[in-house]
């Protein structure tokens, strides 16, 4: 981001600063990192986005503190580290991102280097799809692995893998392997806590095949496309008004094509994501008489979602239900 790059001199200076006071009077931020090897001290994980930081905490239990760096009620592309944040990735035990979302974590990460810190791109090793800009595109298709410029936030590589219950496994035992790795005398329980996760995720990906079998549409519309990894997963076709980014404004050619999409195919309900303005879907929802509803890409949780305790696989049920709803009418 431009923005970030503008700001990475300064708060690589007070992110110095604020690391040196804090070990002048040994606090500060969850410094953990002078303590010796196998202290009992618990490891510091830093994570970005919320998906990520769910999974790291339930792979985590008592053995680690997690911090999610972006709050609730952010959208995660329009978020930038501040020196505070600078200091817990300096000072972090592991650092674990989704990757190609978190446009600043490559220059966060060198700015605050830590030869001891352990970085986990839970993508690394995953099949990758092509992004979707707009309309009625079939899904995109597979990259082996993913390229350089998927790195890049816009890239044409799509990160939201997570949306896929199955995906979402995977992601759990990249993150299960690094916990062992950087602190192997609790490599039992964290092993035991990954597979307890992945064991609800698996019930999720069933409730997903039940629900979704024989919906009377597979094609559903939402404002954001971020839903091609859960829709190829369960045979669905996602139609998105625009591209990756939610800020992307869809072209009055754009728009004139998915109106005539729905009209065709008579979708009576258009999706639309928590975290973002939902005019866009409005518009188009106003257009063919349909009404909006909620599809949520998980990002970041909402301060009504905290409020609610709802984690992953609560948003992921509730997603499912809206699905489910949107499909069989």
């Amino acid at each position: 981001m431009k923005t970030w790059s503008s700001k990475l001199i300064l708060i690589s200076t007070v992110t110095a600063l604020l690391l040196a006071g804090c070990g002048a009077n040994n606090e500060g931020i969850n410094n953990i990192s002078s303590e010796p090897e196998n202290s009992g001290k618990k490891l510091k994980v830093v994570t970005s986005i919320y998906p990520i930081y769910e999974f790291s905490k339930q792979v985590a239990g008592e053995h680690a503190d997690v911090i999610g760096l972006i709050p609730a009620g952010v959208e995660p592309h329009d978020w930038e580290p501040s020196a505070k944040d600078m200091a817990n990735i300096k000072e972090a035990d592991l650092f674990i991102y989704n990757g190609i979302v978190e446009g600043w974590a490559e220059q966060a990460l060198e700015s605050a280097p830590n030869d001891k810190r352990i970085v986990v791109e839970a993508i690394d090793g995953i099949q990758l799809m092509e992004s979707e800009d707009h309309g009625h595109e079939e899904e995109g298709h597979e990259e082996e692995g993913h390229e350089e410029e998927g790195h890049e936030e816009g890239g044409s590589l799509d990160p939201h893998i997570w949306l896929s219950p199955v995906l979402a496994q995977q992601e759990v035992l990249a993150i299960q392997k690094a916990f062992e790795k950087a602190d192997p005398a609790h490599k039992d329980e964290y092993k035991a806590n990954a597979n307890a996760y992945i064991s609800k995720l698996k019930e999720l990906d069933d409730a997903f095949k039940s629900e979704l079998q024989g919906v009377k549409r597979t094609e559903f519309v939402t404002q954001h496309a971020a839903f091609g990894y859960l829709a190829k997963e369960y045979g669905l076709t996602q139609v998105p008004i625009a591209g990756l980014s939610p800020e992307q404004e869809p072209s009055p050619e754009q728009m004139a094509e998915v109106i005539a999409f729905a009209k065709e195919h008579d979708i009576k309900t258009i999706l639309f994501e928590t975290l973002v303005d939902p005019k866009i879907a409005q518009t188009i929802a106003n257009e063919i008489g349909a009404k909006t509803d909620v599809l949520n890409p998980i990002e970041g949780l909402t301060d009504e979602d905290k409020k609610a305790n709802l984690d992953y696989i609560g948003i992921m049920t509730k997603n499912l239900e809206a699905l489910k709803n949107a499909l069989n009418e």
